[in-house]
Formats: structure tokens, sequence, C-alpha cells
């Protein structure tokens, strides 16, 4: 994590993008959250007139969880694999989403328990072969979730070399709500119970079950809040250190980054623990339906752009909300100014 380097946006420019649209052929703040993605796109670039997004990319990072032997999720492990397989040949929700918003989707293996040979496309930067049981003890150690993280840092730089300027995240991996309400629940000092929800639709007993599962890791592990990096090793995932990494690299090169849901928040809060204004490059696509998603997004001041019930993860969240903040740039910038289209200007 050596060269990282965040700085504040230049809240300077929000001048300079509301005269710009303050001078459009509309009544001002009509467009509502639109003016303020174009707004905030200018600030994050530090460029009074941001050029249209020409490459974009969703990022899936994959990883399996030990934490599955306690019976947390509907599905059972190797799910992982065979999602990652469906990604890869187009077949997911977040390919079709992708392709409906114009982004590439690029698919990471960060700690997926098995040894994928011959997959055109699948980027492999395995850090382990699955989390071990963070009931029993640490998920990780402190080097391995390091090196997640600076796998996410160098992902960003690569894209970015590559001429990405807006990456969304994604993730993929079975049992993943169950670290991600757990780093939601030591991040943001909520207990437990408050911060876990259903995920992939498992029954009220199993909820409970959950629930207790995550009590008892914390309790065993006592992941120390003001150490983020700690949190991710002792209750996290290397898909998740992927995701915090990648937002890392992002912000500090001026490039805006989406976040999906539960998994992809329980990144951008680890990254926000550790550089706070790393929140100034980020967008919340939505609050899905897991309870520990808003309660993140509002300990680190992101408001969503969506509430359409989704739970999904993948990035599929990140991918519609894209298609918004895309439709706010291009007003900002194609919209005629009254002067231009000859319209009188309202009334003194």
């Amino acid at each position: 994590m050596e060269g990282i380097h965040i700085k504040a946006v230049d809240n300077t420019l929000l001048g300079l993008a509301s005269e710009r649209l303050d001078s459009l052929t509309k009544p001002r703040g009509s467009l509502g959250r639109l003016e303020e993605f174009a707004q905030r796109i200018v600030t994050i670039t530090g460029n009074p007139m941001p050029p249209v997004f020409e490459k974009k990319a969703i990022l899936v990072f994959a990883g399996d969880h030990g934490v599955v032997d306690e019976g947390v999720s509907l599905f059972p492990r190797e799910v992982t694999v065979q999602m990652v397989h469906n990604i890869l040949t187009g077949g997911a929700g977040i390919n079709v989403l992708a392709r409906h918003a114009g982004a590439d989707v690029v698919v990471i293996d960060m700690g997926v328990d098995h040894d994928f040979t011959d997959d055109p496309g699948l980027i492999q930067r395995k850090v382990v072969r699955g989390t071990k049981n963070m009931r029993k003890g640490p998920a990780m150690t402190r080097n391995e979730a390091t090196q997640a993280i600076d796998t996410g840092i160098a992902l960003a730089r690569e894209y970015a070399n590559r001429g990405y300027r807006l990456f969304g995240t994604g993730d993929m991996g079975i049992g993943n709500t169950t670290p991600s309400s757990a780093i939601a629940s030591v991040m943001t000092g909520t207990p437990p119970a408050h911060v876990t929800g259903k995920g992939t639709g498992i029954s009220d007993d199993s909820l409970a079950c959950k629930v207790s599962v995550i009590e008892d890791a914390i309790a065993l592990n006592s992941p120390d809040p003001a150490d983020p990096l700690d949190v991710l090793a002792k209750v996290g995932g290397a898909e998740i250190g992927g995701i915090a990494g990648l937002i890392l690299g992002a912000a500090s090169l001026g490039i805006p980054v989406v976040i999906d849901g539960l998994i992809s928040t329980a990144g951008a809060i680890i990254a926000w623990g550790m550089e706070p204004a790393a929140a100034d490059y980020m967008f919340a696509a939505h609050n899905s339906v897991e309870k520990g998603h808003r309660v993140m997004l509002e300990r680190m001041g992101l408001k969503p752009i969506l509430d359409m019930g989704l739970r999904l993860g993948e990035g599929t969240g990140a991918a519609l909300a894209i298609t918004l903040i895309e439709a706010g740039l291009k007003i900002y910038r194609e919209m005629a100014t009254f002067d231009e289209a000859g319209v009188s200007k309202e009334l003194a």
C-alpha cells in the first residue's frame, strides 16, 4: 500500500459547474440529482468540462469463504466457481446490465477455492484458496489482507493506463454477505443483528444462526475498528480487500468509482477507514435490501442513487447507476445554454 496518496476533491470547481448547469435551458436545479452527478464528476476529475467516459469497466472480484461451513448460505460453495464461469461466458446478470451500460466486465480470482486452468478472460490474482472460517479464527493473515488490497490498487493503475476512466465494483463469492455484515458491524459500531440480512434468501432460523456466527467471530477475533486492515484480515474476505484496493487506487488517480451493494460497500468502508478522502471519489449505486448496506453508506456520508430492492450483487446496481451518472454528465456537456438557444432566461 505504498505510494497511495488521496487528496480531497477541489470543491472550488463546484461553483464553475453550478454556473454551467444554471446557464442551461431549464429551470435551476430542475434535473435534480443528475446535476449533482455532473458536479461531482467535475470535482473528481478536476476538469471543468470532463470528457465522456469512452472506456469504463466493472471489476468483479471473486472469492470463497470458510464461514460457509457454518450454514450461513442457501447455496453450496461450488456455486462460486460455476458463477465465475457464467460471468466469463457472458450469461450472468452483470453481463446483461454491463452491456446495457456500455461497460466492460473484468473478473478477478482473488480467493476462489479452485484452480482455474483454461478460462479466457479471467484475471488470476489468487491471494488465498478461500478464507478460513472466521468463527474459529482469523479469516486471513494480515499479510494476505495487505496483498488483497495491493492487488486492487495495482488493477486500478493497470486499467487506468489502458484508458479506463470510470470503474464499477462487483463481487462473486458464496457466503460473502456474512463477512460483509461483520465488517459493517465492526466499522460502524452497530450490533450484528442490526446489520445482518438474509443474503441469498435463507430462512429466519438460518438468519438467527448467521447473526450468532458473526457475533462469535467478532468476540473471538476482536477486530480493531481503528485498524481497517485488522478488520479485513480477521472477519473479511479476499474479494472485499480487492474492492477496497481498487477504490483506493482509483481515488489516488482521480477516477470515480461506482460502488455496488453490501459486499462492495464493505470494501468501500475498509478503504474509507484507511483513507477517508476516498469517499469523495465514490458514487453509491443503490440501497440494497441488506440491512447493513445503508448503515455503512450513512457512516461514510454517501447517498444511494437507486432504491430498487436489489440484492444480486455482481456489480449489477453499479451498472444501472453508471447509466444515470453518464446521463448527468451528458446533460452538462451537451444541453444548450440559454444564450446558445436564444431562449429567454427566468425573470430576476
